[in-house]
């Protein structure tokens, strides 16, 4: 029987790529896109809402899917403040995966970031690590977490620091070998791929995947006929 997936963030970088995936995927039968304004794509898979994410309770059915994937995130340049910034990293994302438990949802799969720990200095890394902690928590038969290092992709638009990061990574990319591989800047739609690789495997509980093993999971998924 064919599944019925839900994403939101599907206009980000990863978000972008993995909606792609999902609309191609002969898996699954609708992709249900939450989103706060118009992808501008049309496909006989998609169904496109318009949502406030300060009320995603008031979407709670449609979170009647089987697997919910998660590509929600900002910077603290976008978002202005703190609070701004955790209210989409944090609260958003908990929410959703709050709503996708309660619905019946089979796997929660979401991307986070290398570093994400509840007791980092770094509050970004901390709020991370925080909506890792309390999703894991919820029970789903599968959460799948995807910490990425430097994102590689176009965004369509302008993020002077992760640009610079990518220069920089092109200049000192044979540093990232052996224990330091994790750290490798990664495609965005290698990230994508290896979430759709991991909803196909029928894994259960918490399930950690980094910079370095989301490009085998890639390449399986490449090797599928």
């Amino acid at each position: 029987m064919k599944r019925k997936a839900l994403i939101l963030g599907a206009s980000g970088l990863v978000g972008g790529n993995l909606l792609e995936l999902l609309l191609d995927s002969g898996e699954y039968e609708t992709v249900a896109a939450l989103v706060r304004k118009p992808v501008g794509k049309s496909h006989g898979k998609l169904r496109e809402y318009i949502v406030d994410f300060n009320r995603l309770e008031d979407f709670a059915e449609l979170f009647r899917v089987d697997d919910v994937y998660c590509c929600l995130g900002t910077t603290i340049k976008q978002a202005k403040t703190r609070e701004n910034f955790r209210r989409v990293d944090y609260t958003y994302v908990v929410e959703a995966a709050r709503l996708g438990s309660r619905a019946g949802a089979r796997q929660f799969l979401v991307v986070t970031a290398l570093g994400a720990h509840e007791k980092s200095k770094i509050f970004y890394n901390r709020v991370k690590g925080e909506v890792e902690r309390d999703v894991a928590k919820l029970p789903f038969e599968a959460v799948h977490i995807f910490r990425p290092s430097l994102l590689l992709g176009d965004r369509g638009e302008k993020r002077p620091g992760e640009a610079a990061g990518t220069v920089l990574y092109g200049i000192f990319s044979f540093i990232f070998s052996g224990p330091l591989r994790k750290y490798r800047a990664i495609q965005a739609s290698t990230v994508a791929r290896a979430m759709i690789s991991a909803a196909r495997e029928g894994l259960s509980g918490v399930n950690i995947h980094d910079s370095q093993s989301m490009p085998l999971r890639d390449e399986r998924e490449g090797a599928r006929p």
